[in-house]
């Protein structure tokens, strides 16, 4: 995913077909219930989907709306999907991650995750093009990435335990008791990366694309992202200023993702004399869950950048 910056989707029309029938399915506006009465709380992607059901325990239904294996910024929302948002109890989701969700939510029955922590500026490459200058003119000034801080996201657990409670005020005293547990673990993972990355031969990370700006903002390392964001190619330009880059910074890894081709990352290997290895943005479900897929990239890390402690 991308730093502030995801590709304009032609979801316009659809979305709003979508929302014009959705409005009219539902009626009062009433927050949908599964069959046991239970809350429908639809998550936008994967660590938000996580971090609902921690919270939401037993006291609610959570559904995703990006399927596991695709990016998020592809996201296209349907007609049953959006009735499904409009209708929920609350739709937790991060401005400026999937144009389509943006522009189906309705603020007083959503949860936008960014509005609850202190934002760090999206990424700008002093290279970029014309065109991709006015692709991310529409998008938030800010990187979303933020579940990539430990930090950041327990205290979006501890709000979003506030709004399941308003929302659902008969188990609010159970939102709070589970968000106040989820923030307990959340800080528990990020002492571990405070504590791994604490002594390290080099904290330069060469990244596929801009997603772990907040993660090196937390752990003081440096993040050096050969694109922006996922889709957008790089220029020959670029891929020249990252190789000086990462062999004045005596880069031994670089690093790929899942659900990008690594084509790009092992040609810069290549040139650079580096290995490859995969660092997840958890955009989209791992093959564990949350928690273990950062201890991996944890581990990854430790190794890529030579850390002792």
């Amino acid at each position: 995913m991308m730093s502030g910056h995801s590709r304009p989707r032609s979801v316009g029309l659809l979305a709003g077909a979508a929302l014009l029938l959705a409005t009219a399915a539902c009626g009062s506006g009433t927050a949908e219930t599964n069959a046991s009465g239970k809350p429908d709380v639809v998550a936008a992607f994967y660590p938000l989907q996580w971090l609902s059901e921690q919270v939401g325990g037993q006291d609610a239904q959570v559904t995703v709306l990006t399927a596991p294996g695709v990016e998020p910024h592809d996201l296209e929302l349907g007609v049953q999907q959006v009735s499904r948002l409009r209708k929920a109890a609350l739709t937790v989701y991060i401005k400026g991650v999937q144009p389509a969700v943006d522009e189906a939510v309705t603020e007083d029955k959503s949860f936008d995750a960014a509005t609850a922590v202190t934002t760090i500026p999206a990424g700008e490459h002093a290279g970029e093009s014309e065109a991709e200058h006015e692709a991310h003119e529409h998008e938030v000034s800010y990187d979303p990435h933020l579940w990539l801080d430990p930090s950041r996201l327990a205290i979006v657990a501890t709000k979003l335990g506030e709004r399941l409670a308003e929302a659902d005020p008969a188990h609010a005293q159970g939102y709070r008791d589970r968000a106040a547990a989820t923030a307990t673990t959340l800080g528990t993972l990020d002492q571990e990366f405070s504590k791994g990355l604490s002594a390290c031969a080099t904290k330069t990370m060469v990244t596929a694309h801009e997603a772990f700006g907040y993660l090196a903002d937390r752990y003081k390392l440096k993040q050096i992202g050969i694109t922006l964001d996922p889709e957008t190619e790089p220029t020959p330009a670029r891929l020249s200023e990252v190789a000086k880059l990462a062999k004045a910074e005596q880069v031994t890894t670089i690093f790929t993702e899942a659900l990008v081709s690594p084509k790009v990352a092992e040609v810069l290997a290549s040139e650079v004399g580096a290995k490859t290895a995969v660092l997840d943005p958890l955009e989209s479900k791992p093959s564990g869950d949350y928690l273990s897929a950062m201890r991996e990239n944890l581990q990854t890390l430790r190794t890529a950048l030579r850390c002792t402690a």
